[in-house]
């Protein structure tokens, strides 16, 4: 169950030309850092609980007479059943649609109530809402907020972008219904829903110290192989999830999502999470894979589930990033594109599983280290499409896509810009961003998002973020900027994400959580989620006997030197990792130590 992103070609200027191409619609704005940018607030009163709070504003995009805004919310006082998060604005700026929260505005004066879902906050419990508003002149940011009456002091919110669109976004977010219209799908299955909490990896996590933190989080469920179905070796198959799934749900909506992985010649670039099929054996994934999964979940028992599948991550960008031409070509990727097993399976996949009214289908797209070039970015795009449309599926089949799966790329740099540059030198030539034109994960999927509204695909398809291990908190994070002396110790001094370089992958030493799931945390995105389990390794460290076809990968080797898809730097992987998939108590501990927001 790794993600072996090793595949990350064109993380070194030596192996990749880049060339000028679009930018963004939709640049996301920092998330807020601790330096005067947070608010934060502790208060008491006689005979109540007491108090206290954290709010974080972010403008997630802007255009010339309105912009869209997110607000996350944290509890840091007693546990609240109901809260109201209360701001003013300085000039005339007016909400005219919302989203988890009920929103209204009198004057200057704007209020934001939780929902019915959405208002247990428990200590250091977080939330998040969202608006879209208009404005004129100034679009000046709130300068205090209030969490049930107690001010949350100190507050700084982001700035929108310096350059923005002149026009508003092509699909501004829309107000997410809570349950479907009668026929249709939710435009957001996250919207108004708890999602599944695995028992198995719940009961790992909380086996070990300080594990019930987050025990309670939802992840989700890997069908990595054809067993996996029916249940490896006495564990829960997919019908005891869907029918946990169906004891959790309750009255309300519930999400379950399941990882499509199994491909024919899987992962042909690495060799940590190898699968069962072999290169040519498309026909077993679809009869004996596919086929079975599909069957399942169109049982009426389970039509009330939300079930959000991820399909085959690690697969399509191989077919651009790691095939001949390219200086990180394997033979075995060569091998996949020529007999078209993965657009053959990918598409398959979604047209079986679209089929069902209430599976919701997203697509792996890489994450920005991977994909965020010029000669990455289009390319994968227009592969995504093809793949959407093989096999009898159609673009309507895809209801998003999702970055970042198992990897570590930070959610947001807030220190740093693309568009910076010292003393002359853009940011883009530092050894870190290296010409890439995305420096994080909700900036690569906005734009990743409007590419593929342009080449067809449905404008309200939304985007996933993995955030289970891309933290990066602890003592080793920034508070601020990296030195002016040059564009590297201006880059390497401010990024939260600490790996040795981009193109790491496996069991990376420092990694901590990140972003606890969330619905619609920003412009174009369906949720935050922990999709690859936190505590599950992402391959060996030394070569392992197995029988599930797993490799051994030397990038899950602390003392491998490097290659070319690293810019041959030390792995910066964990010792005494297990197989791909199995747990990782070491591990688990390091995420926790390190995670942001912190336990």
């Amino acid at each position: 169950m790794s993600r072996t992103t090793s595949t990350t070609a064109g993380t070194t200027p030596r192996t990749t030309s880049r060339r000028t191409g679009r930018t963004a619609l939709l640049a996301a704005i920092g998330l807020i850092t601790a330096s005067g940018a947070t608010a934060t607030a502790m208060a008491s009163t006689t005979g109540a609980a007491a108090a206290g709070c954290k709010v974080e504003y972010h403008i997630a995009n802007q255009w010339n007479t309105g912009f869209g805004a997110n607000v996350i919310v944290t509890n840091t006082g007693d546990p609240v059943s109901a809260w109201t998060v209360e701001w003013s604005y300085a000039g005339d700026q007016r909400v005219t649609q919302g989203w988890n929260a009920e929103i209204t505005q009198s004057g200057a004066a704007v209020s934001a109530k939780s929902l019915s879902y959405n208002g247990n906050l428990t200590t250091g419990g977080s939330t998040s809402f969202g608006f879209n508003a208009s404005y004129s002149g100034t679009n000046s940011v709130p300068a205090t907020f209030k969490l049930n009456g107690v001010t949350c002091n100190g507050a700084g919110p982001t700035q929108p972008p310096t350059t923005p669109p002149t026009t508003p976004p092509t699909t501004p977010p829309t107000t997410p219904p809570t349950t479907p219209p009668s026929g249709n799908k939710a435009d957001n299955p996250y919207a108004g829903a708890k999602v599944y909490v695995n028992p198995e990896w719940s009961a790992k996590a909380a086996a070990e110290p300080g594990g019930a933190k987050v025990a309670n989080q939802p992840t989700a469920v890997w069908l990595d192989r054809t067993a996996a179905i029916q249940g490896v070796n006495g564990g829960m198959g997919l019908r005891d999830h869907l029918n946990a799934a169906l004891t959790q749900k309750g009255a309300g909506e519930l999400v379950v999502q399941l990882v499509i992985y199994n491909l024919p010649g899987r992962d042909c670039s690495a060799l940590a999470s190898n699968g069962e099929l072999g290169p040519t054996e498309i026909d077993k994934y679809k009869t004996q894979y596919i086929d079975p999964i599909a069957a399942i979940l169109a049982d009426p028992k389970y039509a009330g589930l939300r079930i959000v599948t991820t399909v085959e991550i690690d697969s399509l960008p191989n077919l651009v990033t790691n095939v001949s031409g390219r200086p990180t070509a394997t033979a075995n990727c060569d091998v996949m594109k020529t007999n078209g097993n993965y657009i053959k399976g990918v598409g398959y996949a979604l047209n079986k599983l679209g089929s069902i009214a209430n599976v919701y289908n997203y697509v792996d797209a890489g994450h920005h280290g991977w994909l965020g070039w010029d000669d990455n970015f289009g390319a994968s795009a227009e592969m995504f499409k093809q793949a959407a449309t093989a096999e009898g599926s159609t673009l309507a089949k895809v209801h998003g896509f999702i970055v970042n799966t198992a990897n570590y790329s930070a959610l947001k740099e807030d220190h740093f810009r693309i568009e910076d540059s010292v003393n002359g030198t853009s940011v883009r030539q530092s050894k870190w961003v290296d010409w890439n034109r995305y420096t994080d994960e909700v900036s690569y999927a906005q734009a990743m998002r409007s590419k593929l509204v342009s080449l067809g695909f449905d404008t309200n398809i939304g985007m996933l973020v993995d955030t289970s291990r891309n933290g990066w908190g602890g003592t080793a994070r920034p508070t601020g900027p990296g030195a002016l002396t040059s564009v590297d110790t201006y880059v390497n001094g401010g990024r939260y994400d600490r790996r040795i370089h981009l193109g790491n992958w496996c069991n990376q030493s420092g990694a901590g959580l990140g972003e606890r799931p969330t619905a619609a945390p920003a412009a174009g995105i369906d949720a935050y989620v922990w999709v690859k389990p936190p505590g599950e390794s992402d391959g060996a460290s030394k070569e392992i006997p197995n029988d599930e076809g797993k490799g051994f990968d030397r990038m899950c080797d602390p003392t491998y030197t490097g290659n070319a898809r690293n810019g041959n730097s030390m792995s910066g992987a964990l010792a005494n990792a297990p197989l791909a998939g199995q747990w990782f108590s070491a591990q688990f501990q390091e995420l926790m130590k390190n995670a942001h927001p912190a336990l």
